[in-house]
Order: structure tokens, then sequence, then C-alpha cells
């Protein structure tokens, strides 16, 4: 076995046993690991790890700058809830459902916005994601919630995921999410079919010289990431209780972007750190912003740092200016620098 599956296998064995620990991380969190609340923030924090490496099979390693990848994960969170709201359906069948139609819908929206390239096939993607987005918010059938969102159908959600006592079942669920969603991107990338795709990444015309047909091969990839934060999308519905606009606006797939460039692009691991990281930052600085140690600063540094999105902002300058490989590339560093040196 690899040293790197032997690591990823530890994290994910610790992280398995997060709620067993009694331990709290003061400022980070509200309570120690083991509570429902800082269990539900490790909980969104996993699904977004899992959406980051999505994204970072059609960014990272074929290269496709989208700017609708939030699109597949509304779709996977309001239609697992509606159909669970609407026709009653349990929510694993709902889910399945879902993820179905979200590949349907994702084939015939790649096979269209795949015709274009570069800053093309971002604006196509970006106006499919912002008409769900308008769509969501004028709710004309008046069963979309508009922009109170939908509460989530709890009556067709299992027992095990229902109470807030159960919030650990569901932190294993985004953790079981996260674990998949990096073994089925692994296996794609590592494939034939994933050479293929960083071979596009880097010149298509040449693909193209060597007799093989990009076109095929992008939409696979759009197609799997798409589907794979569809499924990131159905857990997590039940993470925060039910659906909401912010996941269809196009502000999240930038945010979606930011974490993969945080992480560092093109490195599975690294989007899935840039993704949980940013999880925990964008939920906890806006409890921070508030609290009495904020309050008590002097004013032309409490006003700045009462504002989530400065300091993330302030923190993602700093990590480009002295990182721009993302987190990931701060591992591959002194390696890097011995390599230098000997040469």
């Amino acid at each position: 076995m690899k040293r790197s599956s032997i690591f990823l296998f530890v994290v994910a064995a610790g992280l398995a046993v997060l709620p067993f620990v009694p331990i709290e991380v003061p400022l980070l969190f509200s309570g120690p690991f083991d509570t429902p609340g800082t269990l539900q923030v490790l909980s969104v924090a996993l699904v977004l790890a899992g959406l980051a490496m999505s994204y970072d099979m059609i960014f990272g390693y074929t290269g496709l700058l989208s700017f609708g990848h939030a699109l597949p994960f509304a779709l996977g969170v309001y239609g697992t809830n509606l159909l669970m709201l609407e026709a009653s359906i349990p929510y694993v069948l709902a889910a399945a459902i879902t993820l179905g139609g979200v590949i349907v819908v994702s084939l015939v929206l790649g096979s269209v916005a795949l015709r274009t390239s570069g800053v093309a096939f971002a604006m196509v993607t970006l106006a499919f994601a912002e008409a769900f987005s308008i769509l969501v918010i004028s709710d004309p059938l008046r069963f979309l919630g508009g922009e109170e969102g939908i509460s989530l159908a709890s009556e067709q959600v299992p027992d095990m995921f229902r109470r807030v006592v159960n919030t650990r079942n569901i932190y294993w669920l985004a953790l079981a999410f996260t674990v998949f969603t990096f073994v089925v991107a692994r296996v794609v990338v590592s494939s034939r079919a994933g050479r293929v795709f960083e071979a596009i990444r880097e010149n298509e015309p040449r693909v193209e010289m060597m007799g093989l047909a990009p076109f095929p091969y992008k939409l696979a990839s759009f197609t799997i990431s798409s589907g794979l934060a569809a499924l990131g999308g159905t857990v997590y519905l039940l993470a925060v209780r039910g659906a909401n606009i912010g996941t269809t606006s196009a502000d999240f797939t930038l945010s979606i972007l930011v974490m993969v460039v945080l992480g560092g692009a093109g490195k599975l691991w690294g989007a899935a750190i840039g993704g949980f990281i940013y999880g925990i930052l964008n939920l906890r600085l806006s409890t921070v912003a508030t609290s009495n140690a904020i309050d008590n600063l002097p004013e032309w540094l409490s006003g700045p740092l009462s504002e989530p999105l400065f300091v993330l902002g302030v923190l993602f300058v700093i990590l480009v200016m002295y990182a721009p490989g993302g987190l990931s590339s701060l591992a591959t560093k002194p390696s890097f620098g011995r390599a230098t040196r000997r040469s």
C-alpha cells in the first residue's frame, strides 16, 4: 500500500472517531467535537471538501473553468427535498432519483456548453446556473420556497438522521460521501481517461492531432463531476436541514473555485483540504465576528474583522502571495528545495 493511501486511511479513521472526542478547540468551534453544534459544522465542511474534489476533476484535471458547478449541487439539494415533500418519497429513493436526473441533465447541458471553450464555456455554464437561481428566487409555481428556502421534509428521512441527537450519524454520512468522492475521483483521474483529461488541460489541439476526440472526454469529466456534486447536495440537505437559495448563486460557484485554489488545483487531497478549511471558516467567522473580543477592539479594526468575507479575502490573498500552488504546495516545498540544491 502506498504511503499516501496509508496516510489518507489514517486521516479518515481519525475523522471517524471525532464524535467520541470530548475536546474543545476555543474560538474555532462553539463546543467539544462530540457536541451536535460542532458536528454540524464539521459535516458541512466535509461535504464542501467532497464538493471541492468534484470541481477539481473538471477544473484542476481537465482544465475547464466552469462557473456553474453550483447548479448540480443545488439540484441535488432541491430535487431530493422536493421529491420527499411533494411526492412523499423516502430520502434514499429521492436521493437516488435526483442523482439520476442530475446526470441526465448534466449530459444535456454539457453537450451544449462544451461546444464552446475558454471564457465562452465559463459564461454558458454561468448562464445555466443563473437561470436556475432566478427560477428559485421568482418561484413562479410556488413550491421552490423563493428566498426563504424549503425546510427539510423530515417525515421522509430515516430516524437515524432526524433528531439533533443523531447529528453524529449525519457527520458520518458526510464523511462517507467525502471518502467515496475521493475514491471515485482518484480512480477516474488515474485511469486512461484521466490521463486524457490532463492532456486536454495541457494542450487540447495536440490531443486531436493524436487522433483522440476531446469532446467525449470533456463530457465525461463534466458529467461525473456534476454527479458527485449532486450526491453532495443530497447529504448537504440533511446537514443544514433544508434547501436554501445560497446554494444556487454564482457566488457559491466562485466559493467552490476559491476552495480548490486554496487547497491546490490538480491535487484531490489539496482540494479536499481547501474545501474543509473554507467550510469551517465560513461558518465560524460569522460567530467570531459578533463576539465580545471583536467588539472590544478599536473601531478601525473591529469594523473589517466583523465582516467574514473580509477576513477570508485577506487570508486568500496572503496564501496566493506566499503559496500560489495552494496549501498542498507547502507540503512539497522542502523536497523541492533539496532537489534544486542537488541539481
